[in-house]
C-alpha cells in the first residue's frame, strides 16, 4: 500500500523516481482502463526500469472511459469545459483531500502562505456550469485567504474595479486570476497601473474571442494591467496538480509533478528537453485515476526543467495514440 502523504514529501530526483515507479505498478495492477492500455503496447511493471519506461495514457480516454485506481467511493467528479454536444472530460475523485492538499501545498510552494493574499476571481465561463476543477481550487483559496475583499466576479466589472482600487490604496497584496477573455474584456473599460496585485491568467477564450498567442495576450494584460510580468496557471480537469509560470510564459512544477515531451511523429518516445514535442505529464497525486497522461498540448522543456506551452495537436495530427477502441 502507497501512502498518499509520501506524494507531498518528495525532496529530490531519486524520491520522485522511486516513488513514480511504484505509483506505476499499483496503477497497472488497479486501473481496468490503463492495465488494458499498457497490454495493448505490450509494456508491463516488468518491462519498466526507469520513469521513461513508463506508458502515458492519453487524456482522451477521461472523455470516454472510468479511469480509476480505487474501488473507494468517488466523492466528487471535475468536468471539462465544453461547446454544446461535445463530449467532455470527467475526473473521477475518490480522496478528495489529495486534491485539497496538492493545490494548497502547490502554492505554498511558489507564492507562500494564502493567507497573505486577497483573492479576486474573474473566471465567469467556470461559474456559469458544474463541476470544475478550478472553481473548488480558488473558492478554497477564497475562503482561507482570510480577506473580507476576496471574493469571484461574474461581470461586474465596476465592483472589481473599486475593489482592485481599494486594495491597491492600502497596499495589500493582492492576486487576480481570471480566465483570458475575462481580463480583456475587464481592460478595455479600465486600465489600471498595479503595483501590489499579481494577474494570473489560466488560459483560453472558451469560445468568446478569437484565439491569440499568449505573448500577445500577456502584452495587452501587462499593458491594461500596468504590471510588469502575467502570471499563468496550467492545470487541467484530469489533473490534481498545477504547475505555475510567473512571467516569460516559463512553468514549474511541484516537486511531485513532472513534465516530459514525446516525439511528435512517435508518440511513445520521450524526447530530450530543447524540442518541440508533446506534453506528458506525470502528476504523482493522480494516485487514484492515472499518474501518466500524454496531453494534446505541444511545448518545450528547457535545461532548468522549466517548461513553455506552444499550442495543441489539432486531432489529425495526433499519431500513436490510435489504441482508443478499449
Amino acid at each position: 500500500m502507497i501512502d498518499p502523504q509520501a506524494i507531498f514529501s518528495i525532496n529530490n530526483a531519486e524520491e520522485f523516481n522511486a516513488l513514480a515507479l511504484q505509483i506505476f505498478k499499483h496503477q497497472f495492477d488497479n486501473n481496468p482502463v490503463y492495465r488494458s492500455f499498457c497490454d495493448l503496447l505490450n509494456k508491463h511493471p516488468s518491462d519498466v526500469r526507469t520513469v521513461s519506461d513508463i506508458p502515458f495514457l492519453p487524456i482522451q480516454f477521461f472523455k470516454t472511459h472510468k479511469v480509476l485506481s480505487s474501488k473507494t467511493d468517488i466523492s466528487e467528479v471535475f468536468k471539462s469545459s465544453g461547446t454544446t454536444g461535445q463530449t467532455t472530460s470527467k475526473h473521477f475523485v475518490t480522496d478528495i483531500n489529495l486534491y485539497k492538499q496538492g493545490f494548497r501545498k502547490g502554492f505554498e510552494h511558489f507564492y507562500g502562505n494564502i493567507k497573505d493574499y486577497a483573492v479576486l476571481a474573474l473566471l465567469p465561463s467556470y461559474l456559469e456550469r458544474e463541476g470544475s476543477s478550478l472553481i473548488y481550487m480558488v473558492n478554497d483559496m477564497i475562503i482561507n485567504s482570510c480577506h473580507t475583499e476576496s471574493g469571484f466576479y461574474l461581470d461586474n466589472h465596476k465592483d472589481l474595479n473599486e475593489i482592485l482600487m481599494k486594495l491597491e490604496s492600502q497596499q495589500k497584496k493582492t492576486m487576480l486570476i481570471g480566465v483570458s477573455f475575462a481580463l480583456l474584456d475587464f481592460i478595455e473599460t479600465y486600465k489600471l497601473n498595479l503595483k501590489h496585485t499579481i494577474i494570473m491568467e489560466t488560459g483560453g477564450m472558451k469560445g468568446r474571442r478569437k484565439e491569440i498567442i499568449r505573448e500577445d495576450l500577456h502584452n495587452k494584460l501587462k499593458e491594461g494591467f500596468g504590471v510588469e510580468n502575467i502570471h499563468s496557471e496550467y492545470g487541467m480537469t484530469e489533473l490534481l496538480s498545477q504547475a505555475y509560470s510567473k512571467g516569460k510564459s516559463r512553468f514549474k512544477t511541484p516537486p511531485w509533478m513532472r513534465i516530459l515531451t514525446r516525439d511528435t511523429e512517435d508518440a511513445l518516445t520521450i524526447q530530450n528537453h530543447g524540442k518541440t514535442g508533446g506534453i506528458n505529464v506525470i502528476d504523482l497525486a493522480n494516485i487514484n485515476s492515472c499518474s501518466f497522461i500524454a496531453t494534446q498540448d505541444l511545448g518545450k522543456i528547457y535545461p532548468d526543467d522549466t517548461f513553455e506551452i506552444l499550442g495543441r495537436f489539432d486531432n489529425s495530427d495526433i499519431r500513436g495514440c490510435n489504441l482508443m477502441t478499449l
